[in-house]
C-alpha cells in the first residue's frame, strides 16, 4: 500500500496561515493523506486537533548565518551583472558594527561574498552550507524523527528560513522525497531562496519564470504552480459576519462608510503615520461637504511601535484602529505569529469597508478578490523620517513589474489627491477593479480558492511518479 504520510514541515511561524489556518489540512485528510505537522514554531497546533511533531533543538551551525548572508549577496551581485539592473542593489540589508562580534560577522560576510562572486563561488557557498549543517545536531536529530517516522515526503511551507536547511537535507540523506513553498509575490528576486529541494510549489506561471532565471539550477519538471492559500479565505462566506455584528464588535458607526489604511513595517515605510494623518485630514475635509466616512487602520501585524499614537489620538473622530490578533512570542518579526482568529478579523474588515489605501502591499489583491479598489500612495513626505528613503524605491521593486497597467490602482501623488480619489474608490471604479483582477491572475493561479487542493494533487502525482 502506498505511503501516504506527509511532514508539513513549519521552520517558523510564517507558515501558520497558508497550512494550518486555512482548509489544507482538511482537504488533505479527505484524500486520505497522514498528515503530521513538523513544528518548529511556539504553537501547540494539537489544540487545533492536528498531529505535530515538536521540534526542540532548531539550532544551525555557527557559520550557517554569516554563509547564508553571503550567498544572498553573491546571487544579488550575479542578477546585477545578467540584467544591468541595479534594482538587486535595494535588497541589500546595511551591515551591521555595533558590537565587535557583529563587526566580525559582517566582515566574514563581505570578504566570502568578494571572494565568490561568479557561479563557481556560488556553487561552493551552497556547498559549504549544506557541509557544515551536517554537522549539527539538530541535523542528526532531524535523521532520527524521519527514519523513526518515514514519511513519503517532507513538504517545507517557506524557502526563506536557516532553520530549514538541516531537516531537508537529512530528508533527502535519506531519499524522501522534499518540496517547498514559495512563500510570497515578492521573494525570489529577493534572492530569498535558503533550501535547495526536489520540488517547488509556486503561485503562478510568472513566479515558475522568475524560479527558472534566478535559480537556473532547478529545472522545470520540478516545479509545480498551485497559486496559494494566502487567499482562499476570501472565498468562504462563512466567515462572514453580518455587518451589524461587525460594526458592534469594533465600535463603528453603522451611518459611516469606512475605507481601510493598512500600514507597513517601519523599515518598508518609515513615514506611514504622516500618510495616515494625510488621510485622516482628507476624510475630515470630505465630511465637511456632507459625507460620513471614517478610516479603519489596520496595522502591520509585526509592527508594535508607538508611532501611531500621536496620529490616532489626534484623529480619534475620524480613525478606529482595529489592532491584528497576531501573538508576539519573541522579539524578532518572524516570532510575531497569525493567529485563526486574525484572519477572520482581516477578511471582515475588507467586507465593511469600501477601499484600502496603503504604500504598495499585496492588499490590493486582498480586496480586489472582494471587488474592491485600492489606492497606494505615491508621494514622498514633506519632513521624511529618513531623508534617503522614498517610494520610488519600492515601486521600482522587481515584483511591482508584473502589475498589467498603471490603471490597477488609484496613485495617490500628493496629499491633496486624496480625497478626490476616495470619492473614486468609494464609487467603486471598475476598469480600476478590472484590471486589479487581471493582476490578479498574473501574481497566482486562477481559480485561488483550490490553492490547497492543487498542491495536494500535486503532491498525490509526485508520489505516484516515484
Amino acid at each position: 500500500m502506498q505511503n501516504k504520510k506527509i511532514f508539513i514541515f513549519l521552520p517558523d511561524g510564517i507558515g501558520l496561515r497558508n497550512f494550518a489556518y486555512s482548509d489544507f489540512q482538511s482537504i488533505g485528510l479527505q484524500e486520505n493523506f497522514d498528515i503530521i505537522f513538523w513544528n518548529n514554531t511556539p504553537f501547540e497546533l494539537t489544540d487545533l486537533g492536528f498531529k505535530e511533531i515538536k521540534i526542540q533543538n532548531s539550532k544551525a551551525h555557527p557559520l550557517t548565518e554569516s554563509y547564508k548572508n553571503a550567498r544572498k549577496q553573491i546571487e544579488l551581485n550575479l542578477n546585477i551583472r545578467r540584467t544591468k539592473d541595479r534594482v538587486y542593489d535595494t535588497y541589500r540589508f546595511p551591515f551591521s558594527y555595533a558590537t565587535v562580534f557583529k563587526a566580525a560577522k559582517s566582515l566574514f560576510t563581505q570578504i566570502i561574498s568578494f571572494t565568490h562572486s561568479s557561479k563557481y563561488g556560488l556553487n561552493r557557498i551552497r556547498k559549504k552550507i549544506k557541509d557544515e549543517e551536517r554537522k549539527t545536531l539538530y541535523y542528526h536529530q532531524s535523521l532520527e524523527t524521519l527514519q523513526k517516522e518515514k514519511p513519503a515526503m517532507v513538504f517545507c511551507t517557506n524557502q526563506r528560513p536557516m532553520t530549514a536547511i538541516a531537516p531537508l537535507l537529512a530528508a533527502q540523506d535519506l531519499e524522501i522525497p522534499t518540496a517547498t513553498f514559495i512563500f510570497s509575490w515578492d521573494n525570489l528576486p529577493k534572492a530569498t531562496m535558503v533550501v535547495e529541494t526536489d520540488y517547488y510549489f509556486v503561485w503562478s506561471d510568472l513566479m515558475k519564470k522568475e524560479l527558472l532565471f534566478y535559480y537556473p539550477y532547478v529545472q522545470e519538471s520540478q516545479i509545480f504552480v498551485t497559486g496559494t492559500p494566502q487567499f482562499e479565505s476570501h472565498f468562504d462566506t462563512s466567515k462572514l459576519l453580518s455587518r451589524e455584528d461587525f460594526f458592534k464588535q469594533h465600535n463603528l458607526d453603522l451611518n459611516k462608510k469606512y475605507i481601510c489604511y493598512s500600514g507597513d513595517d517601519v523599515t518598508t515605510c518609515p513615514d506611514d503615520p504622516k500618510y495616515l494623518e494625510d488621510v485622516a485630514t482628507a476624510i475630515r475635509e470630505l465630511n465637511k461637504k456632507g459625507n460620513n466616512l471614517g478610516v479603519i487602520f489596520r496595522r502591520c501585524p509585526v509592527d508594535f511601535s508607538d508611532r501611531f499614537d500621536k496620529v490616532l489620538h489626534d484623529y480619534q473622530d475620524v480613525i478606529i484602529p482595529i489592532v491584528p490578533l497576531w501573538k508576539k512570542i519573541g522579539d524578532g518579526w518572524n516570532t510575531v505569529l497569525p493567529t485563526q482568529a486574525d484572519i477572520n478579523v482581516q477578511i471582515n474588515t475588507i467586507a465593511n469597508t469600501e477601499m484600502v489605501v496603503n504604500l504598495g502591499s499585496s492588499m490590493v489583491f486582498d480586496y480586489v478578490a472582494h471587488n474592491k479598489a485600492c489606492a497606494f500612495i505615491n508621494y514622498d513626505a514633506a519632513d521624511k523620517k529618513i531623508p534617503d528613503w522614498s517610494v520610488k524605491k519600492i515601486y521600482n521593486y522587481v515584483h511591482f513589474r508584473s502589475m498589467p497597467t498603471p490603471e490597477t490602482v488609484f496613485w495617490i501623488n500628493s496629499p491633496d489627491e486624496i480625497a478626490e480619489i476616495i470619492e473614486k474608490g468609494i464609487k467603486g471604479d471598475s476598469s480600476v477593479i478590472e484590471n486589479a483582477k487581471k493582476w490578479f491572475e498574473i501574481i497566482t493561479e486562477k481559480s485561488p480558492q483550490e490553492a490547497s487542493r492543487r498542491i495536494w494533487i500535486c503532491i498525490d502525482n509526485i508520489l505516484k511518479s516515484i
